[in-house]
């Protein structure tokens, strides 16, 4: 299985601390953001992984991570032109890397500390399909998607921020696809907002039955706004200092 971790956007949320650099380098508590994915990519056992980022900050994410050598996987970069593709349009660039191998993505500003190993070896396993990972949260707000699944970890649903959520599990920004996944993105349609979106991808394999959830037990997206920015660093800097995390 292959890597994937997409940097893009512009982050107007969160200026003028991108005005610039790129949110995944600002800093959660003791190392720059995009760390944190490449860890847990390299302790799931991935060795190659694509970065993807826009093309004013590609440079920068080189020039402080090189070929990831410091990391223990080999790193290669992508410029998404279309900083306002959606995340299914990232996907996209991934297609020759992947080789009809399966992908793990992740977007950089994810912030957890889950083991994925289990999962990841357990995924590349299976003949089709593909895993969205959840977190246990109040979902009334209506800032994530939400997962309903059955006692199995099979998905039933996924909804795009619902006014009235089925469940209590929101949508992660991990997930795991097969080599398929290239063929469904081709056929999606943008939204209304003109992206295309990962729930509708996710929706193929739902409609399919071969979508499952995996739970995990905290994470943060660390780059929606001032104010989920510094719980993460507040977050990771009280599981340092426990030695919880490094």
């Amino acid at each position: 299985m292959k890597g994937m971790i997409l940097a893009g956007g512009l982050a107007t949320r969160l200026r003028p601390l991108t005005a610039v650099t790129n949110k995944h380098l600002l800093p959660i508590y003791n190392k720059p953001m995009i760390y944190y994915p490449i860890e847990a990519m390299a302790k799931a056992g991935i060795k190659e992984i694509l970065l993807t980022s826009s093309s004013d900050h590609a440079g920068h994410f080189e020039n402080l991570l090189n070929t990831g050598d410091d990391f223990g996987v080999r790193l290669y970069y992508a410029v998404q032109e279309n900083s306002k593709g959606g995340i299914s349009d990232a996907i996209m660039l991934a297609e020759e890397f992947a080789k009809d191998e399966k992908l793990l993505v992740m977007l950089g500003d994810n912030i957890f500390s889950f083991d994925l190993k289990r999962e990841v070896e357990k995924f590349s396993k299976i003949n089709k399909g593909a895993m969205v990972f959840g977190v246990k949260m109040p979902t009334e707000s209506g800032q994530y998607g939400v997962i309903e699944a059955d006692e199995n970890g099979k998905v039933i649903s996924i909804e795009e921020k619902p006014k009235h959520p089925k469940s209590d599990v929101a949508q992660t920004g991990i997930y795991m696809y097969d080599e398929r996944v290239f063929n469904f993105i081709k056929n999606l349609t943008p939204s209304a907002r003109g992206e295309l979106e990962v729930t509708d991808l996710n929706n193929f394999y739902v409609r399919e039955g071969t979508m499952h959830c995996a739970l995990i037990d905290w994470w943060i997206d660390a780059g929606t706004s001032f104010d989920e920015l510094l719980r993460a660093n507040n977050l990771v800097a009280e599981k340092v200092k426990k030695g919880e995390l490094t």
